[in-house]
């Protein structure tokens, strides 16, 4: 959903630049007035700067907010030239990658994850079957080089939920973790926009919809909800989890609200039960064996 507001935004604005931007500022905005009435947030703000300024965590931790922000302006600048489902194609590609690569190599207090054959082949099933899923509605005639972006987007949101966890975890806080993630991500949005507009100038006015400056508001749902749970499950299983639940919420609603015109596609029932058993095949642990660990 968020990769079609936001995609929508940018065609709506003629600016993807712009559109990213909006949407990570207007999420900053949001958790800036949360944190004013939280207490326990503006603790967590208080012990992340201060562990930042003794060197106990290093500061690009700060940083997972980059890869949110590339994230951001890959929706606005191709989701709606590819289409969702190729846009989603391409960032769960990255995704599950980088899931595989920052697992292995652990970060912080998370233990790494050795790339054990079931993880590989239950990464490379879900990725097979998201495109499955999403084959029906799949714009062919793109050029390649436009997917380059959202891949990228996908490889920095591995690392992203993994130093978000960890912020998390030392500040007690969520929300502490997210305010640091939109913060950093909008200070690099800002200066993206501002090179642009130099550059090539900016819309005169702005998208008249309310509802296409949501995108923000459904990202601050999605950063939290990962910082807790990826210490828990590990970087790889949380984006698999994630992305099944994407697709089995979109089955869901499609049952629930079928649209005469766009009836379900089998291609996407297939798919989506084929993600739960790439997340159910990626969760096997490997029998321990003499002096082999468990993965």
């Amino acid at each position: 959903m968020q990769s079609r507001i936001n995609g929508e935004l940018g065609r709506e604005l003629g600016d993807g630049y712009l559109a990213a931007f909006l949407s990570f500022g207007s999420g900053l905005i949001i958790l800036s007035i949360t944190a004013l009435g939280h207490p326990a947030t503006k603790r967590g703000v208080a012990t992340i700067i201060r562990s930042i300024r003794e060197g106990s965590i290093p500061w690009w931790y700060l940083a997972g907010g980059t890869a949110g922000a590339l994230f951001v302006l890959a929706q606005g600048l191709t989701a709606a030239l590819l289409g969702v489902a190729l846009f989603t194609v391409a960032t769960v590609t990255g995704q599950t990658l980088s899931g595989l690569l920052v697992d292995r190599r652990g970060v912080g207090t998370m233990a790494p994850k050795p790339i054990t054959a079931f993880r590989l082949v239950g990464a490379g099933l879900a990725v097979l079957a998201v495109g499955f899923a999403v084959s029906p509605q799949i714009q062919l005639g793109v050029a390649p080089w436009v997917l380059i972006l959202p891949l990228a987007a996908g490889l920095g949101l591995g690392w992203q939920q993994a130093v978000n966890g960890q912020l998390r975890e030392l500040a007690k806080s969520a929300l502490t973790a997210t305010f640091f993630n939109f913060a950093f991500g909008t200070a690099v949005l800002a200066i993206i926009l501002l090179v642009h507009g130099l550059i090539s100038g900016l819309p005169q006015q702005l998208a008249g919809s309310p509802w296409l400056y949501v995108g923000g508001a459904i990202g601050i749902i999605f950063v939290a909800g990962y910082a807790i749970v990826v210490r828990i499950t590990g970087v790889l299983l949380l984006g698999l989890g994630a992305i099944a639940g994407q697709l089995a919420a979109s089955l869901a609603f499609d049952l629930a609200l079928p649209v005469a015109d766009h009836p379900i596609a089998w291609q996407t029932i297939v798919g989506t039960i084929a993600t739960f058993v790439a997340i159910a095949v990626a969760a096997i642990p490997v029998r321990a064996t003499s002096g082999a660990p468990r993965s």
